[in-house]
């Protein structure tokens, strides 16, 4: 078999890192590794590949930042032109980015075996661009690779047979439980953006007493008056418990165009850094007292760790992690109640879940050998 692996986003990274590993040598199926480019800077792409040990792509799309409308269509157009001269006998996408359903439209229109891992996901929000991504890939792809029963539900109440979907586990779970280790002796310190000022851990971070944060879904930091009102419950937060967010570029992006620098500058123990890579971030995350998101990828590590999360959202695509595991849905307004419990110790804590035990990528591998 000859297959290619598609990655285009941060997220997509530390999945498809376990699946290059198995695959390595391996000589019943030739992986080729396509990236899209879809996060191209060395900071969302180049560092990740370095530390997870995936070796550099066969293929670089080297598509860009665009509108999800022009981005699509150089994926799909450039994609094209890879299948057609490569002749791949199936395409492996995985997540929810654009090139998850560009590269599944491609490959669905040329008549290639199309496989989606992380499939069967849904937040029942079509608001997020990452849920539209999830429906169309799963309309059109041939095989499902799952993480939780609910997906599987999920694909068969949508009209999918049985034995095409394949619960396998969690291959974020994979990576984490492959990389904890290493991630524990890097390095925990960092220059503050917000203020000409070195942060340490042990001196301003002590071990299970302080916060980390992510936030970057549109409906939270695209319009001034959310993300003021975010950045107000923040600085609350931070006067109870120190608060480190490794900024991502789109939210730092709107926080100097709508001036709102100074309002975070007001709050000394509110410390905004640069992107982590995933070493860092992995040990920053396994000793904070909580954290505080509207990510999505988080919400499964944070299950396996057992650290209370607290989700800024309405829905989740991830529902395993609030039914089995440590991560709680919340509005901005609970924000301050919700970290003043886990503060008092009454933090959700959970289970994990089925199979997100480090060994999905080897139950991938076996199943690709039916096909």
């Amino acid at each position: 078999m000859k297959l290619f692996l598609i990655a285009g986003a941060r997220p997509n990274f530390m999945k498809i890192a376990p699946l290059m590993h198995a695959l390595e040598g391996n000589k019943n199926i030739e992986v080729l590794l396509i990236h899209t480019g879809q996060h191209y800077d060395l900071s969302m792409s180049g560092q990740f590949f370095e530390e997870l040990n995936i070796p550099s792509p066969h293929i670089n799309l080297e598509v860009g930042s665009a509108s999800q409308a022009i981005q699509t269509a150089r994926i799909m157009e450039r994609f094209e032109a890879v299948c057609l001269q490569e002749k791949p006998d199936a395409v492996m996408v995985v997540g929810d980015v654009n090139s998850t359903a560009a590269c599944t439209l491609v490959a669905a229109k040329l008549g290639i075996t199309t496989m989606h891992y992380e499939a069967g996901l849904r937040s029942r929000d079509r608001s997020m661009p990452e849920e539209i991504n999830r429906l169309v890939t799963d309309a059109i792809s041939d095989y499902f690779f799952t993480t939780s029963r609910d997906a599987d539900d999920n694909l068969i109440q949508e009209g999918q047979p049985k034995e095409k979907i394949f619960m396998v586990g969690n291959l974020m779970i994979d990576s984490l439980v492959a990389n904890l280790g290493k991630a524990t002796k890097t390095e925990l310190c960092f220059t503050s953006l917000n203020r000409t000022q070195q942060i340490v851990f042990g001196l301003q971070f002590i071990k299970k007493q302080y916060g980390v944060m992510t936030f970057h879904r549109p409906n939270n930091v695209d319009e001034k008056e959310s993300l003021a009102r975010l950045i107000d419950v923040w600085g609350k937060v931070s006067q109870v418990i120190p608060l480190v967010f490794p900024v991502h570029p789109r939210t730092y992006k709107n926080i100097q165009t709508f001036g709102l620098q100074d309002k975070i500058n007001a709050f000394p123990h509110l410390y905004f850094i640069a992107p982590l890579g995933y070493l860092q971030f992995i040990n920053l995350v396994q000793h904070a007292a909580f954290v505080l998101t509207d990510s999505g990828g988080i919400q499964e590590e944070t299950t396996y760790l057992n650290i209370p999360c607290l989700t800024v959202r309405p829905t989740t695509e991830r529902p395993i992690t609030i039914w089995e595991g440590s991560n709680k849905l919340i509005k901005v307004n609970d924000i301050v109640s919700e970290v003043d419990l886990i503060l008092q110790g009454k933090g959700k804590k959970g289970s994990i879940p089925k199979y997100w035990d480090g060994k999905t990528a080897e139950r991938i591998l076996n199943i690709l050998y039916i096909f």
